[in-house]
């Protein structure tokens, strides 16, 4: 009998296949998404150095993420805020292109509505 395989070892599985074709560099970092049940998280990555250059996550307290208003970051709201923050993040530190990494996740809801706030905060990709 075959083993049943979760959603998240199937998109695990779609993450490699997609990684195997992406790759972040110095001049073109990648942007990787991180989507959990209640949060999302956000980083530009140059895989190159193997370094984190900057990160965002809707879990940031004090940076007008998460506020009394809203219990949880596993939103379309939140989503949009990250995205907006990881773009100011990055312009700050010079990255104005990069190459965007769904995380095996289906370009939809909260992963496209990061993507979009990233794109319009100025971020090329």
């Amino acid at each position: 009998m075959l083993a049943k395989t979760s959603k998240d070892q199937t998109r695990q599985k779609v993450h490699t296949r997609i990684r195997k074709k992406l790759m972040g560099t110095t001049e073109r970092p990648r942007l990787n998404v991180y989507r959990s049940v209640n949060h999302i998280y956000a980083q530009v990555i140059d895989d190159a150095k193997g370094v984190t250059l900057v990160a965002a996550t809707s879990v940031e307290k004090g940076k007008g993420i998460k506020g009394d208003k809203r219990p949880t970051g596993g939103n379309l709201a939140s989503a949009k805020e990250v995205g907006k923050l990881i773009a100011d993040r990055a312009k700050d530190k010079g990255i104005k292109k990069v190459v965007f990494d769904r995380g095996g996740y289906l370009y939809h809801g909260r992963v496209k509505a990061l993507a979009d706030a990233a794109r319009a905060a100025g971020l090329e990709f």
